[in-house]
């Protein structure tokens, strides 16, 4: 069974969607700079350490709301 959480979408070009897929979690990242990037994670930790390090606290000064909002996704998976 797989299960599709959206972490955020500001358009069809700016996305991020991770699926469960049994054991696999996998992440897509769709940009309009960078096009499709896909992860391949084995553990809920190892696609927070991977959020942390994508997003971090510093990037958005002034934004923390935006910030919490996408933490809570993440955590939500």
């Amino acid at each position: 069974m797989i299960k599709k959480h959206e972490i955020y979408k500001r358009d069809k070009w700016n996305m991020m969607t991770v699926e469960v897929q049994g054991k696999y979690i996998i992440l897509r990242e769709i940009s309009d700079q960078w096009g499709e990037e896909s992860h391949t994670f084995l553990s809920r930790p190892a696609l927070m350490q991977w959020a942390q390090n994508r997003f971090p606290k510093e990037e958005f000064a002034g934004k923390e709301e935006e910030w919490h909002d996408i933490m809570n996704a993440f955590k939500q998976v």
